[in-house]
């Protein structure tokens, strides 16, 4: 069985897997019995014309190769995601930090949010936040390819360097006392945006050390945002 990191599942993906070309594929696996389906045929030819080997297998390899139904029908085998180190992201203007985002669906959800608003790179720690599994691939739509991702030092690390680089850092908290249109009022040009887990938040240390504990202000009956859905706010705001 390959490494997981390897492994790349759902049509989304694979095709941007492909269209991004950051990793050469080894081999793609086919669902047989959906084959002759339009969006598997494209697929299957643009394998073709890399010249990229496929099979085509039965559903239930397809689920042992990557340990999900969720699969859609197409599993490649790829090289291993291509982090960068956080060196190459320092200077870039609008970075995104995860801390304590344990869902692997947030974290896919809040990289595909971060890519499509246009933020130059993010952030994962080494603890406490899933790197880039099959599953963060499938529920980023594939927006891991293009989005440049390091993953080399702990979140107190990031804030540290991030602040002695003159990044403005600004955390996202229900409890936070500057609001997110506050914030974007003055919009600094160098921005580090922590969003933490639901439980969790983001770590006290972090939220020390910032300059802004952003919140995002509640007019209904409900207390608190899914964190994806609130970084997604956020990041929309902050974007430029």
């Amino acid at each position: 069985m390959p490494e997981e990191s390897s492994i790349v599942y759902g049509v989304n993906p694979a095709f941007e897997v492909l269209r991004a070309g950051r990793r050469s594929v080894i081999e793609g696996y086919l669902n047989r019995s959906s084959a002759d389906s339009p969006r598997l045929r494209k697929l299957a030819a643009l394998l073709e014309s890399r010249r990229i080997p496929y099979r085509l297998v039965e559903k239930g390899q397809l689920i042992d190769l990557s340990g999900t139904r969720d699969h859609q029908g197409v599993v490649l085998l790829a090289q291993p995601y291509p982090y960068v180190p956080f060196a190459e992201l320092v200077g870039k203007r609008r970075l995104v930090l995860l801390d304590n985002i344990e869902d692997p669906h947030n974290v896919g959800a809040i990289i595909r949010s971060a890519e499509v608003l246009g933020f130059d790179g993010l952030l994962l720690p080494r603890r406490g936040t899933p790197g880039i599994l099959p599953s963060v691939l499938k529920a980023s739509a594939g927006a891991c390819e293009f989005l440049p991702i390091a993953i080399n030092c702990s979140a107190n690390q990031y804030i540290k360097i991030a602040k002695e680089e003159g990044y403005h850092i600004a955390v996202l908290d229900a409890r936070g006392e500057t609001t997110l249109e506050e914030l974007q009022r003055r919009l600094p040009d160098r921005l580090l945006l922590v969003v933490g887990g639901e439980e969790k938040g983001a770590g006290q240390f972090i939220v020390n050390e910032a300059h802004d504990v952003v919140s995002i202000p509640r007019r209904g009956k409900v207390d608190s945002l899914n964190a994806s859905v609130a970084a997604g706010i956020a990041l929309a705001a902050l974007a430029e």
